[in-house]
């Protein structure tokens, strides 16, 4: 069975969002949603750090497609934290997923 924890934490407008394991097909929806109950109302900015994700495939895209159309509709700023030389880093160059959300090492 693959697992991912969703860790979240809110500060003020901003929510941090810790994502370790793998994202695929058997757990997309379940991360899909421990996601979007950790982002309130009030909040303006939220951060995904993926630095800890060994595996993401087209599910996990479709995640954070998602997630990146939410949160423009709400008005909410996206953040995800890739390091730089990661296989998780090339799949969001590749996807072309820059113009929707600021992709950073840190």
């Amino acid at each position: 069975m693959t697992t991912a924890t969703v860790d979240a934490e809110a500060d003020g407008g901003h929510v941090r969002v810790t994502i370790k394991g793998e994202i695929d097909l058997a757990n997309a929806d379940v991360v899909q949603n421990e996601i979007y109950s950790s982002i309130g109302n009030d909040a303006e900015r939220v951060s995904v750090d993926l630095t800890e994700v060994t595996y993401l495939d087209s599910s996990g895209l479709r995640v954070l497609f998602t997630l990146a159309g939410r949160l423009k509709v709400l008005q909410m700023d996206l953040d995800l934290v890739v390091a730089p030389a990661s296989p998780v880093r090339r799949v969001m160059e590749m996807s072309g997923f820059e113009p929707l959300a600021r992709v950073r090492d840190r």
